[in-house]
């Protein structure tokens, strides 16, 4: 599933994204990847959500699948698609947002996805709310999307209680 997902990904930035000029949104690229690399440190005792590895891959292979291949993609198409029309705009959003949902919930359905401590799949529906508006804001003005991004995960490590326990060093 997920290797297929990556597949699939390469496929429709090749065919989709504006992929030679890929310099002019790899910024948005690293944020979704950065973000999702800290997700997966700061909970990596108390995920909310992880994936399950396919035939040929565990969770950690996974997540690099993940990280360095379907949310780069992700975020070049979105923005490298981003439309000026405000109900393209709003069409741009539906999409992707019902996209993301869609491709979870029938991950949740093949067991591609286990949920825990209260995270669902409304959960991330609402999450997708706020990741695509944060990605074109990031595009934007990034120095405001990374200040946002971090009361965002404030908020979520709070919500959840997860237990962040920073390294302390040893003497």
């Amino acid at each position: 599933m997920h290797i297929g997902l990556a597949l699939l990904m390469i496929l429709s930035v090749w065919l989709r994204g504006d992929w030679r000029n890929w310099q002019k949104y790899h910024t948005v690229m690293l944020y979704y990847a950065i973000g999702n690399l800290t997700y997966n440190f700061l909970t990596a005792n108390y995920f909310l959500w992880r994936m399950d590895g396919d035939f040929i891959s565990n969770h950690t292979l996974t997540e690099m699948i993940y990280t360095f291949i379907i949310f780069p993609g992700t975020a070049l198409l979105f923005i490298c698609n981003y439309p000026s029309d405000l109900r393209k705009i709003i069409k741009h959003y539906l999409f992707w947002i019902g996209l993301y949902v869609g491709v979870e919930a029938f991950m949740t359905i093949t067991g591609h996805i286990d949920y825990q401590y209260g995270w669902n799949l409304v959960w991330s529906a609402a999450f997708d709310c706020i990741m695509f508006p944060m990605m074109r804001l990031f595009y934007k003005r990034p120095l405001l999307a990374y200040f946002i991004s971090i009361f965002i995960a404030i908020f979520f490590l709070w919500y959840y209680k997860v237990p962040v326990h920073l390294p302390v060093e040893e003497r």
